[in-house]
Order: C-alpha cells, then sequence, then structure tokens
C-alpha cells in the first residue's frame, strides 16, 4: 500500500555536553539531513542530558507525535552512557535484525563498533533506533537500515498485507 504522507521522524540527540552548551550538536544535524533527503519530516529535534528518567520521558514524548525516533548518543560503555537502559523501558519490543544490521556495518569499518550497545525497538507503531553519538558513526549505522525502515513502518502502522 502506498503512504499518502512523509514518515515523522524525531531526533534525539543525548549529551551532557550539547545540553551544557560545550559541544556542537553535529551528529543531530547530519542525521536530520540524512532523514530529510529521504523523505521523513522531521516534526521533533531535541537534545537531552544523559539521564535515564530523561531519556524515557523524551523517548514516551516523542513516541506520541511521530513513526521513527532515531536517537544518537549514549550507546557506549561510559558511565552515563544509558541510552539502551532507557529505550527498553519503553519499547514493547525489540527489533534485532535492524541492529544486527547495524553492528555488521559497524564491523565492517571498525572493531571499536563491536562496543556499541544500541538497541532498536518498537513502541505502539513508533520504531526508536539507538544510533552512537559520532556523526560518523551515526551514519555508518543509520545507511544499512534506512532502506528497510519504509516497510518496518508499514508493519508497525498495519499498512502491508501479508
Amino acid at each position: 500500500m502506498a503512504r499518502d504522507t512523509a514518515w515523522r521522524a524525531a531526533v534525539i540527540t543525548l549529551s551532557d555536553g550539547v545540553i551544557a552548551g560545550t559541544r556542537q550538536d553535529r551528529s543531530g544535524e547530519v542525521l536530520s539531513g540524512m532523514l530529510a533527503e529521504a523523505g521523513y519530516e522531521i516534526r521533533v529535534r531535541k537534545a537531552v542530558e544523559d539521564t535515564e528518567d530523561l531519556i524515557v520521558t523524551a523517548l514516551l514524548e516523542a513516541c506520541d507525535e511521530v513513526d521513527l525516533v532515531v536517537t544518537t548518543g549514549g550507546t557506549g560503555l561510559g558511565p552515563r552512557d544509558v541510552t539502551p537502559e532507557a529505550t527498553r523501558r519503553v519499547i514493547d519490543r525489540e527489533v534485532p535484525g535492524l541492529s544486527q544490521m547495524m553492528m555488521a556495518a559497524g564491523l565492517a569499518v571498525t572493531p571499536m563498533a563491536a562496543l556499541s550497545r544500541a538497541v532498536v525497538g518498537a513502541r505502539g507503531s513508533a520504531l526508536i533506533i539507538n544510533l552512537p553519538g559520532s556523526p560518523k558513526g551515526a551514519v555508518e549505522n543509520l545507511e544499512p537500515v534506512l532502506g528497510v525502515l519504509p516497510h518496518a513502518l508499514d508493519l508497525l502502522a498495519g499498512d502491508t498485507v501479508h
């Protein structure tokens, strides 16, 4: 079934530095550009500090407004990297195949990709994708799944007949 309107997306940057004003949100900027170029309507664009409860709140709010929520940051092993934990508190179902696609693509570039704990999952009809905080890592992880997302979103919206 063809979709008449653009999918609605949120890009949420999870970074204490961006909130403090000591870092520029380059990852959020590049991801917003990628999604807009792919035909998504960016409805939510915000930064949140690396605090699990604040991330949960931001994810819940975004899932009520959009079809696709992309986060950037907080997926590593640092003490403030809590994005996967927050995401698991919000989602109804994990979508491990998409996170495996991202991992495979990342490992083709660097063995450091193995340190990512990114989660992909669905809450209701919204899909949440955790991406690394670096612009390069965020792009390298989003690119391999970008072509699959329309079908995933169709399935979540109940718009695909099997």
